[in-house]
């Protein structure tokens, strides 16, 4: 055996500790590892293909809905975060400063970008003056900085990647369909390409984007019961352009403001990933984002023929469309066996002289185990299919850990009771005051995850405070 590569080890069991079964899947998958300065890391080859997967997509349904890439710079001036009250508030406490340019104190500190509606603010402010300039469709793929106290892989970084869509409107029409519909290519994306069930919803006021009026969200629930914010969409209003002057002349020639969106989805969705799929034998990736969907493992590869009849499938997968590894190495079967489970690879294809003797091979099911011999000839739409059969499964378990664990309570002490003995999603009706919000995190130790969009005719009473009610809420722990 090589001695250049580590022997696969064992991870924690999750159902003991599911927080170091975490950690130890992002380190032993090699998808991620920690550097010198906390809360800062280093996204590893194999963990970055899968955001590149992930981001191929977006950015194919952006560009489809008429969106274009742009890059802004990443330090921000003191006095433009200023412009809009609520924004820089919200974001100071994460903010982290430029002081210095080489040995020279700056005059104004400048801000290394936590996220960027003030830069896009200050460009617009220079280039809209009509009505015909609009709608200014943009997104950005970048990092950004927030100053985080805490720190876990891919959940909570100082530095993370993500995509930050702005957009701008002549209408307050034509922004909120632009906020609803971006929400709907990240529900497209979770659910069809991740095989991550989501439930869509609003942000209570508390709760919504620093300087937004309405901030739309999808919420999924991971093995552990709890919740992930996985992705945001958010309605500013006109607010952001009347703060920074944004004005244009619209078709009957009087001067308005235009409304503003922006929308976001980050690499914490690769811990979303992990926590939904993954299992006591590693990663468990959806087929549709794994930058290996078939990992071909020759069986006594020094045999004649054997090799070669590897090579020619992997071309076959490969011209089919298919994204394919031939590890031909020096490492025994069972070594890469793991080797492969543990990175997640939804199937595995093992060949060796005994199969090419009956024209077979053995394909290997990641989320089930399962193992079956088929013919080589079609063997492309065999792997397909059971790709899709992959993907299919994957949702189906994640949709009823969903259903099974969203709970209706009907007095503050049941919520309190079903969060502690079972987790998941607590079901209430809410006045939709502040101080009921806060008492239920108080008291329940959760915080409200959404106020799903569909909301039924209510008829009851608020289970914290008991005043009459008008909204259904979702409540929860969260990332």
């Amino acid at each position: 055996m090589s001695t250049e590569k580590k022997a696969v080890t064992a991870i924690t069991d999750m159902d003991a500790d599911f927080t170091q079964w975490y950690t130890d899947v992002c380190i032993k998958a090699e998808l991620i590892d920690y550097t010198s300065v906390k809360g800062m890391f280093i996204y590893r080859p194999y963990g970055y293909a899968i955001w590149e997967n992930i981001q191929a997509y977006l950015d194919k349904r952006f560009k489809e809905t008429g969106h274009a890439n742009v890059a802004m710079p990443m330090l921000i001036p003191e006095s433009l975060l200023q412009k809009e009250k609520d924004h820089v508030e919200g974001f100071a406490p994460e903010c982290a400063w430029v002081t210095h340019g080489g040995s020279e104190e700056l005059e104004e500190r400048l801000c290394v970008r936590p996220t960027s509606e003030t830069v896009f603010c200050d460009h617009w402010s220079h280039i809209v003056h009509s009505w015909r300039d609009l709608p200014l469709l943009y997104n950005q793929w970048c990092s950004v900085l927030r100053w985080e106290k805490t720190s876990r892989p891919f959940l909570r970084h100082r530095e993370f990647l993500w995509q930050e869509g702005h957009t701008l409107h002549a209408t307050e029409e034509e922004a909120v369909t632009e906020t609803e519909q971006m929400l709907n290519i990240y529900a497209d994306l979770c659910e069809t390409v991740l095989a991550m069930p989501v439930v869509k919803g609003l942000k209570t006021d508390k709760e919504k984007f620093a300087g937004a009026e309405r901030t739309y969200t999808i919420e999924c629930m991971m093995h552990d019961k709890k919740a992930l914010q996985s992705g945001t969409s958010h309605f500013f209003g006109n607010g952001f352009a009347k703060a920074f002057g944004i004005a244009f002349s619209d078709k009957n020639n009087q001067l308005t403001a235009p409304f503003e969106t922006s929308w976001g989805l980050s690499t914490r969705i690769l811990g979303g990933i992990i926590m939904t799929h993954g299992d006591n034998r590693g990663l468990v990736l959806p087929p549709r984002i794994a930058p290996i969907q078939v990992v071909i493992v020759p069986v006594a590869q020094h045999k004649a023929g054997v090799l070669e009849a590897c090579h020619q499938l992997a071309g076959q997968l490969k011209a089919a469309g298919l994204r394919v590894k031939l590890d031909d190495s020096d490492q025994s079967p069972g070594w890469k066996f793991a080797e492969y489970e543990m990175k997640g690879v939804p199937l595995r294809l093992e060949l060796g002289p005994k199969d090419l003797e009956k024209n077979q091979c053995v394909l290997v099911r990641r989320d089930s185990g399962e193992k079956t011999f088929v013919s080589l000839e079609g063997i492309e739409k065999t792997a397909q299919s059971l790709l899709d059969d992959i993907h299919n499964a994957l949702f189906a378990k994640a949709q009823k850990n969903l259903e099974d664990n969203i709970y209706t309570a009907e007095s503050l002490e049941e919520a309190k009771a079903i969060q502690e003995q079972k987790g998941g999603f607590v079901k209430t009706l809410w006045c939709g005051e502040l101080e009921c919000e806060l008492k239920m995190k108080e008291e329940a130790g959760m915080t409200s995850r959404c106020l799903p969009l569909e909301q039924p005719h209510i008829l009851g009473v608020c289970p914290i405070c008991g005043k009459p009610a008008h909204k259904t809420i979702y409540w929860g722990v969260a990332y």
